[in-house]
């Protein structure tokens, strides 16, 4: 949500915002709304003054001037009713649109309608080049027997699937190395809860845009997160903090639900796009510092950059394109690890600034040197999502016995375990 001041003040970069990503929110028609939201607020203001003022004379007067301002007070209440309805019923448009009203991406964001208008930064590691025809993570985990996709979509449906084993270990390890790595550069470790409120939803961001994309409770009115984001966000929602404590960091860890609306049929093999996931999420509160957001930006990208990098796993950073930033995002860097499988760079992180987009609809402010209220700044990235990174864990070290190195980092916490072996 943006500030109507900001959008008063400068609609023509709104109006390119909304273009740019791809949304067709009417900018023109909040200006409207927002000149007679405050033309009927005004005269909705005097009219109930000079209610409270005519019923205050009645006590002075005599019973027939009485009279008259009792049917004076009558008439100036039944337009204040209708002038109140119809206040009502334009701030309930006001409000809906203003949810829909992007943030405005930063000046070095590219412009663009997709994916293949994100720009490359860096790329890091070589690209694993076999003597042997190496398998899919699929083909490993029956071989190595850490995955069981058929039992589990017979009663649980698709996109479901058993980690076992091994399996089951190694999304363990991968969490907890990452917690660690985390904590030890000042985040707290959060577990978080799974079922939240639409207002968390909404304050997030992930609402009204992202419906169709989360599980409802519906008996409960409450839906199953995405990410522990929502969560940790929600956690200060209504507070005021204290500039000193700023920034805050919050490493959370949790299991994620996601409907996968829209993605019928695509990526349905194997373990790249599932409805429940492990996920552990950085997430930073920090000053309404442009310079201090976006030196916290890179600070949290260079931990997925360092995590990866002790995972010896080939990745590649893209700065994100306007299409793909999303409704909140004013800046989002995509980091994508190699997986031979698919030939190819894809999406396992993804970090954002979000200014103070999710902090307008959650309320939460920090009390500045000077004793002025301000809305937080938010940002977010991925530490790591499990059971997709395990598609590259499992094929960049592989064997051609169909054997699995595990990652040094990794070792201490499987029990020193060095490899996954087939069953016999």
């Amino acid at each position: 949500m943006l500030d109507i001041n900001y959008i008063r003040n400068h609609s023509d970069i709104v109006k390119k915002a909304v273009i740019h990503k791809l949304m067709n929110t009417n900018i023109d028609r909040i200006l409207e709304l927002d000149i007679q939201i405050r033309e009927s607020a005004t005269l909705v203001d005097s009219l109930r003054a000079e209610r409270n003022f005519l019923s205050k004379q009645i006590r002075d007067v005599t019973e027939k001037e009485g009279q008259a301002i009792v049917e004076k007070v009558r008439e100036v209440k039944e337009r204040l009713l209708v002038l109140e309805g119809n206040l009502s019923v334009m701030k309930k448009e006001f409000d809906e649109i203003m949810l829909n009203v992007p943030s405005v991406p930063a000046m070095d964001v590219p412009i663009g309608k997709d994916e293949v208008d994100n720009v490359e930064i860096r790329t890091w590691g070589e690209i694993p080049k076999f003597d042997f025809s190496p398998r899919d993570h699929i083909q490993l985990t029956e071989i190595l027997n850490l995955v069981d996709v058929p039992r589990a979509v017979k009663f649980a449906g698709s996109r479901a699937y058993f980690l076992k084993n091994e399996g089951v270990l190694l999304e363990m390890a991968i969490c907890r190395f990452v917690i660690d790595r985390l904590v030890a550069k000042g985040f707290t470790p959060m577990t978080v809860p799974l079922m939240v409120k639409e207002s968390a939803m909404r304050g997030t961001g992930y609402f009204p845009i992202g419906y169709e994309q989360a599980y409802k409770i519906q008996e409960d009115e409450l839906f199953l997160i995405g990410t522990s984001e929502v969560a940790l966000v929600s956690y200060h929602q209504n507070e005021i903090l204290n500039y000193d404590e700023l920034p805050k960091k919050y490493a959370g860890y949790s299991t994620c639900f996601r409907r996968e609306a829209g993605a019928y049929g695509k990526d349905t093999r194997g373990l790249y796009r599932v409805h429940q996931f492990q996920k552990v999420e950085q997430v930073i509160f920090c000053r309404a510092d442009d310079e201090q957001a976006e030196s916290l930006h890179y600070e949290i990208l260079n931990n997925t950059e360092e995590i990866l990098q002790a995972l010896d796993l080939p990745y590649r950073v893209a700065l994100a394109c306007t299409g793909e930033i999303g409704i909140g995002q004013v800046r989002k860097h995509e980091v994508e690890t190699w997986m031979p499988s698919r030939n190819n760079y894809c999406e396992t992180h993804s970090c954002s600034t979000l200014n103070d987009f999710q902090a307008r609809r959650s309320n939460i402010k920090y009390r500045d040197k000077d004793g002025t209220l301000r809305f937080v700044y938010t940002l977010n990235n991925t530490g790591i999502a499990s059971p997709r990174i395990l598609i590259p864990l499992l094929e960049v070290n592989q064997n051609e016995d169909g054997s699995v190195n595990i990652p040094k980092v990794l070792r201490p916490y499987m029990n020193n375990l060095e490899k996954i072996v087939p069953k016999k």
